[in-house]
C-alpha cells in the first residue's frame, strides 16, 4: 500500500478531527502518531486538549510540537504507520506569534520537508487545518497576515496532498483525488 498524504480543511467544529481520526484508524490502525501543535496556555485550551486526547485511541502515541514539527518528529523514538498533524492552523499561529522574519518561506520549507520525509519513509500523513479566508477582512494587520499566510500554507499543503477534503457540518466533501502527487519523484 503506497503512503498517502491527505489534507482535511474546514471551519471550527466542522468535524475535521473526528474525520481524521476515523481515516487514521482505518488506514493506520493502532500504529498512529498524533502530532499536537496546540499549546495549553489557559484553562479553556487545556479542557479542549483533554477532550481531544480522550477521544483518541489509547494505543496512539502523542508528540507535542507547537513549532518545528519535523525536527520533533526526527527525534521521535519509533516510526509509526501514519501521522496525524492537528493542526496547521495552530502551527502557523505559533510561528507567527514567535514574530520571526521570513515566516512564510520557513513554513513552506518545513511543510515541504515534512511531506518529502514521510514520502521517503513510506508513512501516511494526515494534515488538518482551518479555512479562515471566507469571512470579512480582519480589521488589524496581525489578523490579516495570519489569514493570508494560513491560506497560502493550506494551498501548499493541498499541492502535496493526494486527497483534500472539505468538512462542513460533519460531512466530508472530497475536493481532490489523484493517484500521485506532483511532488512525488
Amino acid at each position: 500500500m503506497q503512503a498517502r498524504t491527505i489534507l482535511i480543511l474546514g471551519g471550527a467544529r466542522s468535524g475535521k478531527s473526528a474525520f481524521a481520526q476515523e481515516w487514521a484508524e482505518q488506514r493506520g490502525h493502532e500504529n498512529v502518531l498524533f502530532i499536537a501543535t496546540a499549546e495549553a496556555l489557559d484553562d479553556e485550551m487545556r479542557a479542549r486538549i483533554a477532550e481531544h486526547r480522550a477521544r483518541r485511541p489509547a494505543a496512539w502515541q502523542t508528540l507535542e510540537a507547537p513549532r518545528d514539527v519535523l525536527e520533533a518528529l526526527r527525534t521521535w523514538h519509533t516510526m509509526p504507520r501514519l501521522i496525524v498533524v492537528d493542526c496547521l492552523t495552530l502551527w502557523v499561529t505559533n510561528e507567527l506569534l514567535a514574530n520571526e522574519n521570513g515566516l512564510e518561506q520557513r513554513l513552506f520549507y518545513q511543510l515541504d520537508l515534512l511531506c518529502e520525509w514521510v514520502r521517503v519513509q513510506d508513512i501516511d500523513l494526515v494534515l488538518i487545518s482551518n479555512e479562515v479566508g471566507q469571512g470579512i477582512v480582519p480589521d488589524n494587520a496581525l489578523a490579516r497576515n495570519f489569514r493570508d499566510v494560513l491560506g497560502r500554507v493550506n494551498a501548499r499543503a493541498a499541492q502535496h496532498a493526494h486527497q483534500v477534503f472539505w468538512m462542513m457540518a460533519g460531512l466530508p466533501l472530497e475536493l481532490k483525488t489523484r493517484a500521485y502527487s506532483i511532488f512525488d519523484k
